[in-house]
């Protein structure tokens, strides 16, 4: 067995291997952070009966969409956040406003295929402005906890 020893006449301290934490990575933390985001709104949302989830995993139990909000969504952020690293601001700004276009229509498409449901009076314009703010934000966190880390 090799074993490192600290040289006494070096000024060095020996270095300690810091524990992994999974919240200093930003993609983790990011996609943890979207995940409670969007099971939170969608508890609140589903609670107020603005929408609901006709079909999902476990209804007995959950009201909301565990497989969208634990599996698919995290899936999704994590490939937003790499291709947003690949792109100036003006193309940040154009992915994160294209998402936001799609989503009512995404929406729209689960309406058809049974998925989802919203109220009589909700208008699929609140979706766009609602993904806007979520991806900007959790750019923006995605963002500051990069630079905080190095």
């Amino acid at each position: 067995m090799n074993t490192v020893k600290h040289l006494n006449d070096s000024n060095s301290q020996p270095s300690r291997k810091k524990p992994y934490r999974f919240w200093t990575n930003p993609s983790i933390a990011a996609v943890f952070l979207a995940t409670l985001l969007a099971t939170y709104l969608d508890l609140l949302l589903v609670g107020k009966d603005i929408y609901k989830f006709p079909m999902r995993p476990i209804p007995n139990i959950f009201s909301i969409n565990i497989g969208f909000t634990l599996v698919v969504l995290p899936v999704l952020i994590f490939v937003f956040l790499r291709v947003m690293d690949q792109l100036n601001k003006w193309g940040k700004a154009g992915l994160i406003l294209f998402i936001s276009l799609l989503m009512p229509i995404f929406e729209r498409l689960a309406e058809v295929m049974g998925w989802f449901e919203h109220a009589e009076n909700w208008e699929h314009l609140y979706s766009f402005f609602g993904y806007l703010l979520f991806l900007s934000f959790i750019y923006s966190f995605y963002s500051w906890m990069a630079k905080r880390k190095g």
